[in-house]
């Protein structure tokens, strides 16, 4: 039987969820509004990170939800893999090009990703 404390913690991640989906849904319907070629998926992130900033929304309101699926993160890249295995013939030609630019694009959102965070990093200390 699941206690009480968990169920309120399952509904917590639940809304959680829900928030960031909200989210994703603005950035989609601003996309589409705008026609805009820049993915919804990416406009509602930049939303979000803007409401973060001017701390409208607060890393507790969706910080367990947003754990939650990074943890389970694997689980959502099942059903690409089985895409291009499925369109394997797409891709076969093409195999040393597409590691390059995995290579290429990861190290790429690593650099960025690493200096946002020592600029935000910087930005702390000097408070």
């Amino acid at each position: 039987m699941i206690g009480v404390e968990s169920m309120l913690k399952l509904l917590k991640i639940i809304f959680q969820i829900g928030i960031l989906y909200i989210l994703y849904w603005a950035g989609e319907w601003v996309a589409e509004t705008l026609n805009l070629s820049l993915p919804g998926s990416i406009i509602g992130m930049v939303l979000l990170i803007f409401l973060l900033f001017t701390r409208t929304v607060r890393l507790e309101w969706i910080g367990e939800g947003a754990g939650f699926m990074v943890k389970y993160l694997p689980f959502f890249f099942i059903p690409s893999t089985l895409g291009i295995m499925q369109y394997y013939e797409i891709f076969a030609g093409n195999g040393f090009l597409l590691i390059v630019i995995v290579l290429v694009s990861t190290m790429l959102v690593m650099g960025v990703s690493g200096l946002i965070g020592e600029l935000y990093h910087r930005r702390g200390e000097g408070r």
